[in-house]
């Protein structure tokens, strides 16, 4: 593969609000991988709070797909300036859709603006964000007293655990960073004196730790 630029998706789905001159906007974020996905959030959100004079939404995938929705607010203060915030922060694979109970007391254009786009930061804020890169996948056989220790190494390199075996000996298959495996190999020799041997089984591209926005 080819240099990729890295990018960051949620890290998972969240929701926050605030209420802003008696207007109550309540955002709600997810990991999406495809619109169908991000349709059924919308719609889901759209049937939950029926009631609320709008639901906004917008959704990134990739580089390329895009869309968004004021529902009913003045054109270019809700959809576009909630874009705006995961285009800034290089979030994608997200569905953003923030519901407005209306207060009675109008916001205006820029006020309008500044709540939605306040609304979908708050909730990525809430979600954290991950980002995506290729990471090795590796098994590793462990004895019960080193376990432990295994798994203190395998988080000091930033690798996740996806599945443990237990049997006679365990065993661990993990997920890693591609520029850590051989110095977590290194650690776990020295751990063993030489007896425990990481194998590399594949990669995958897949999100990384969690990061606070």
């Amino acid at each position: 593969m080819g240099d990729v630029k890295a990018f960051r998706v949620p890290f998972e789905a969240a929701q926050a609000e605030f209420v802003e001159k008696r207007s109550r906007f309540i955002g709600h974020i997810w990991p999406v991988d495809s619109e169908e996905e991000a349709q059924g959030h919308i719609k889901a959100m759209k049937s939950q709070y029926y009631d609320a004079r709008h639901n906004c939404w917008c959704y990134l995938l990739g580089d390329n797909v895009l869309r968004y929705s004021d529902d009913g607010e003045p054109q270019g203060t809700a959809g576009q300036p909630m874009l705006k915030v995961f285009q800034r922060e290089n979030v994608t694979n997200v569905c953003c859709v923030v519901t407005r109970y209306f207060g009675g007391i109008l916001l205006g254009a820029g006020g309008l603006t500044r709540a939605y786009s306040r609304s979908a930061k708050d909730t990525l804020t809430a979600a954290g964000a991950a980002t995506v890169g290729i990471w090795a996948q590796a098994e590793i056989p462990c004895t019960y007293p080193l376990l432990e220790r295994v798994k203190l190494e395998i988080a000091a390199k930033e690798g996740i655990i996806d599945d443990v075996a237990y049997g006679a000996d365990i065993l661990l298959r993990v997920s890693l960073p591609l520029a850590q495996t051989e110095a977590l190999q290194k650690r776990l020799t020295e751990l063993s004196a030489g007896g425990m041997t990481m194998t590399v089984t594949g990669q995958v591209s897949r999100p990384g730790p969690r990061e606070e926005i």
